[in-house]
């Protein structure tokens, strides 16, 4: 597992590139649900290049998003105004961001890959800053993702299986849950043949 530092690097050095790395349109599964939703507040953590804040201002949200890289937080600056949008973007790691009194109607998980030590902590920590009837939407790489050349962490400790995350959202109510092969094009980092997991899940209103 990288040091907090060591994390940063990487995602600066990741991002130093002229182009966006994962593309300037948003991911699809996050597309296709968060176009379901009522436009509200939304809270994008490891936003990185930002396509997707951007994608979800354009159609009416308010979006609170951050990541650990500088250069991340500003290319994701640099197209939100090419897309004459704003974005409230933290320079941020996970344990520091503040979510204490946050409300948020979802909150979305895109590639967000925690280690596996830190994993059920963050995301328990993460849905007690959603609304009641606030979802959660979540596309990430499963275990099955190893070896595969089509982006994502090559270590299993930072790979994810579907049970071991329906255990981290017990409390919320699933509405969608899979775990599925895709064909991934999302820039130069996300393309071909891809294992996936994908979750829609609603925090209760009672």
């Amino acid at each position: 597992m990288r040091t907090a530092q060591e994390a940063k690097q990487f995602w600066d050095d990741r991002y130093s590139s002229g182009n966006y790395i994962y593309g300037t349109q948003p991911n699809r599964f996050f597309k296709d649900k968060i176009d379901e939703l009522e436009p509200g507040w939304l809270l994008l953590p490891a936003e990185g290049e930002g396509r997707n804040a951007i994608y979800a201002v354009r159609e009416g949200w308010k979006v609170d998003a951050f990541d650990i890289s500088e250069k991340g937080r500003k290319k994701a600056l640099e197209l939100a105004k090419r897309n004459h949008v704003t974005v409230n973007y933290y320079l941020s790691n996970f344990e520091d961001f503040d979510i204490t009194n946050k409300q948020y109607d979802a909150v979305a998980l895109i590639y967000t890959h925690l280690h596996k030590s830190k994993r059920r902590e963050t995301h328990r920590k993460l849905i007690t800053g959603l609304k009641p009837g606030g979802h959660l939407i979540l596309e990430a790489f499963s275990k099955e993702q190893l070896g595969n050349d089509s982006g994502g962490p090559q270590d299993i400790d930072m790979l994810y299986n579907l049970d071991e995350l329906l255990e981290d959202f017990d409390n919320l109510q699933i509405k969608h849950a899979g775990s599925i092969e895709i064909e991934l094009k999302e820039g130069n980092h996300h393309e071909g043949t891809a294992n996936v997991i994908r979750i829609l899940a609603m925090k209760s209103k009672g």
